[in-house]
């Protein structure tokens, strides 16, 4: 990432200005949302993270990162981040309900106690850090 800081060439094309860093940026912003989206079905990515540093990087195109702020899902981790309001209720026992029900199942399949202990540990360190994201924080006044 610190590339793209230091080399910000121009590109003369054709009259068109090209900003490369902005294109990258777009292009690591969007492979971050997809990122943060698949993290919502899959309990060992973090959503959050990567749906908030995926917007971040999209600051250089405001039409495509309002169009991402209009999809619900990555509007709800976005506004609640910056309202420091935390996380809903609903969404809390949603996530630890796919969270718990997915490793369960995984322990299940796997059927090794080293890994059902590992998963166990993955699993209550994720609950502990839901519920920490989950409480509203005090103002922020920036």
């Amino acid at each position: 990432m610190i590339f793209l800081l230091v080399i910000n060439p121009i590109i003369n094309c054709g009259g068109g200005i090209i900003q490369i860093r902005v294109i990258l940026l777009t292009i690591f912003g969007l492979i971050l949302l997809l990122l943060g989206f698949i993290g919502i079905f899959l309990p060992v990515l973090p959503t959050t993270p990567f749906v908030l540093a995926g917007i971040g990087c999209l600051s250089g195109t405001p039409k495509l990162r309002a169009q991402v702020l209009k999809i619900r899902v990555f509007r709800e981790y976005f506004e609640n981040y910056k309202s420091r309001q935390g996380l809903s209720r609903k969404t809390v026992i949603s996530s630890l309900t796919y969270l718990w029900s997915m490793l369960i199942i995984s322990m299940f399949i796997v059927g090794k106690l080293w890994l059902v202990i590992l998963e166990t540990v993955i699993g209550i360190c994720v609950t502990l850090h839901i519920l920490a994201i989950s409480k509203p924080k005090g103002d922020y006044k920036p």
